[in-house]
């Protein structure tokens, strides 16, 4: 089903004074919500994500990187240092529920729109910032790039196997995952203000969020006499499970083996030689040497040969799919997840949809990336007619 009744934010008005991926993605799932979201930019320039290329891609004069976050959004131009354009900025706050930003620790404060500040003009305003580490302590004024904090938080070390250097995730999972969880607050604080009438204060760091990312890891270090995890030096994929958890090559491709009995492995796929390791104990002390009868095992037939084997005993394993193979397949076309969007130059971008279903019902917008300040003329005449 698509989305055709209202949506649970329909009626809120979100300023997004953020760049880059983080703030900006947390008020991209508010609009697919629903919400009203305004886009506060310079005008000069703009957001610098409008020049941040992951590609050689770009659409109607900006990254297609810009166009994925900045769909279903209007954007106001506007110099923050500019004492007539904060007039208008201070309107529109006024009537805001939640505003966003992510500037460094110090320069909000400098141009006069920090929480302190405008809670007295909205005391009902929810207020969402991302910082990299915090306002505080010796890593405050670090740039609060997801490359380097995947560095900092020890994420880089669980990647690859041991004898590999550090290896950071292919995506900006420090980013992403700060956003969803600005997201997680901002919604606590809006239904809190439902029953208070008072707004909040959210604060969120990239740190602080990929830290969180590795409870499960570190809470194991952290209760293991601070043991560093081992890597496995075969197929490694998690560094605190046994054989046969990994990624292994077969005759013409991949299969992902998750957590599962050897033994009953062995049974499966004929290989006698994993039926020694009867003891759950030596999946971990053994699981270099399990992993590597495994890889010369699998590589000996194909990929969907050894499926056929354990999945119908229900053990757990699957392909491994590029995106071509991925996008072909049914059960990705089952789940509906892409759209096209177009903005108000008629520049069309096809992209994913909001994760959420609401009510059984799938969210779209066929709205695009608006241009730098598309909507200032409008939104200024809203708040501050004639």
């Amino acid at each position: 089903m698509t989305t055709t009744g209202y949506k649970p934010l329909e009626g809120l008005l979100v300023l997004d004074f953020a760049q880059f991926l983080s703030g900006p993605s947390a008020a991209l799932r508010l609009a697919d919500l629903g919400a009203r979201v305004i886009k506060v930019e310079r005008p000069d320039g703009g957001d610098l994500c409008r020049r941040l290329y992951v590609s050689n891609l770009e659409l109607d004069g900006d990254s297609t990187l810009f166009h994925s976050i900045n769909r279903n959004k209007e954007s106001v131009s506007a110099n923050l240092k500019d004492p007539e354009d904060l007039k208008f900025i201070r309107a529109l706050i006024e009537k805001a529920d939640v505003m966003i930003q992510n500037f460094r620790p110090g320069v909000i404060e400098r141009i006069g729109l920090h929480y302190d500040a405008v809670k007295e003009w909205n005391p009902r305003l929810v207020y969402g910032e991302i910082t990299g580490y915090g306002k505080t302590g010796p890593w405050s004024g670090k740039p609060g790039q997801d490359l380097l904090v995947q560095s900092l938080s020890g994420l880089a070390w669980l990647n690859g196997n041991a004898d590999q250097p550090p290896v950071p995730f292919g995506l900006s999972v420090a980013d992403m995952f700060a956003g969803a969880h600005l997201v997680q607050g901002i919604l606590a604080c809006l239904v809190r203000r439902s029953v208070t009438g008072k707004g909040g204060y959210v604060e969120v760091s990239l740190l602080e969020s990929i830290l969180d990312v590795q409870f499960e890891v570190l809470t194991t270090h952290m209760n293991d006499g601070g043991k560093l995890p081992e890597r496995s030096a075969v197929n490694n994929a998690n560094a605190y499970l046994g054989a046969p958890y990994g990624i292994y090559e077969t005759a013409d491709g991949y299969l992902a083996l998750a957590m599962g009995s050897v033994v009953q492995l062995g049974q499966l796929l004929d290989c006698a030689e994993l039926t020694a390791f009867h003891e759950p104990s030596t999946w971990f002390t053994h699981r270099d040497k399990i992993k590597t009868i495994l890889k010369r095992h699998l590589h000996s037939n194909t990929t969907s040969y050894w499926i056929a084997r354990l999945e119908p005993a229900d053990y757990w394993c699957a392909d491994v799919l590029n995106w071509e193979r991925l996008l072909s397949h049914d059960a990705f076309r089952e789940l509906n997840m892409t759209q096209q969007t177009v903005n108000g130059n008629g520049a069309k971008l096809t992209t994913t949809r909001c994760p959420i279903r609401i009510d059984g019902q799938l969210l779209f917008s066929p709205v695009g990336a608006p241009k730098i300040g598309e909507h200032t003329a409008q939104i200024k005449e809203e708040v501050m007619p004639g």
